[in-house]
């Protein structure tokens, strides 16, 4: 499967420990995560040899060519907001499922749209430790996991 995963890029990288739990367990499984540059810590300075308008059309077309998204949301990140929405708002004909994950630790501090979704196109989980996240991970993209 081709996995876009969303996370915080210019916000909080607190998440950074989960987001690189997330990708190595998907690409353990043979998934292509088509983002995971994002991991990489000068980010910022790989990307800004991209203009605004490159970045949001590279990342709109990575959105219309995935199989799915996995949204790291315990950040604040409009970009992670947008995604989201972007790829349920296409679900109906895309058929494209999300994965929203959050750190339970931090469910006081987040958007209540993300524990609260019940689109039925999106799965949501929050974790309590990398553990419990890499299970989940396996249990739903491993091969033998339920598509």
């Amino acid at each position: 499967m081709r996995i876009y995963l969303a996370c915080t890029v210019r916000g909080n990288r607190g998440a950074l420990p989960a987001v690189r739990e997330i990708v190595s367990r998907l690409e353990s499984h043979g998934h292509e995560v088509l983002t995971a540059h994002l991991l990489r810590d000068d980010v910022e300075q790989v990307e800004s040899r991209l203009t605004e308008a490159e970045v949001y059309e590279r990342d709109v077309r990575w959105l219309q060519a995935c199989d799915a998204v996995v949204a790291e949301a315990s950040g604040s990140s409009f970009g992670v907001g947008f995604e989201v929405g972007y790829v349920l708002g296409r679900a109906a004909e895309s058929g494209q499922p999300v994965f929203l994950l959050y750190d339970v630790l931090r469910r006081g501090s987040i958007s209540r749209l993300i524990p609260g979704n019940t689109d039925s196109r999106c799965v949501r989980f929050g974790y309590s430790d990398l553990a419990a996240l890499g299970a989940f991970i396996d249990e739903h993209f491993a091969p033998s996991a339920p598509g």
